[in-house]
């Protein structure tokens, strides 16, 4: 189980420095005017994109197997919150894949400031997790 968690640990690193960095590509699309800039951006948001979907597959299925298979937390408060707080960076994620799209399209009608406080979210995502985990206040 030790090694599960592990993994799941290093998976959910790296997913969420990629959950950080995409909505930073995001700010910089927002202000940009030149389409060599804007064109070199979307490559990048893309290609992070990508990388950080594969990433959040184990994340997720590590999580479900020590959850379903070992019993962490079953029934526990703090444990259903947790998993509220996943549902919710998943659609962050996804959230993200739709807005790197209106970009690609050139349709973006956000402002940078949107996107500033955007890249907050994941970081009181995290942090709602992390008190979960380790106070478990329910």
């Amino acid at each position: 189980m030790l090694w599960i968690k592990a993994f799941h640990l290093l998976f959910v690193i790296s997913w969420f420095a990629g959950l950080f960095y995409l909505p930073r590509i995001f700010v910089n699309l927002a202000q940009t005017t030149e389409a060599s800039v804007h064109s070199h951006l979307v490559g990048m948001a893309r290609r992070l994109y990508r990388f950080m979907s594969i990433l959040a597959v184990p994340a997720v299925l590590l999580g479900l197997w020590l959850y379903l298979g070992y019993g962490l937390g079953k029934g526990q408060g703090w444990m259903h919150a947790k998993l509220f707080c996943v549902v919710l960076l998943i659609g962050y994620h996804h959230g993200s894949g739709r807005l790197l799209k209106k970009f690609e399209e050139g349709r973006n009608t956000l402002s940078p400031r949107f996107y500033r406080w955007f890249n907050e979210l994941p970081v009181l995502l995290l942090l709602a997790v992390l008190v979960l985990v380790i106070v478990r206040p329910f």
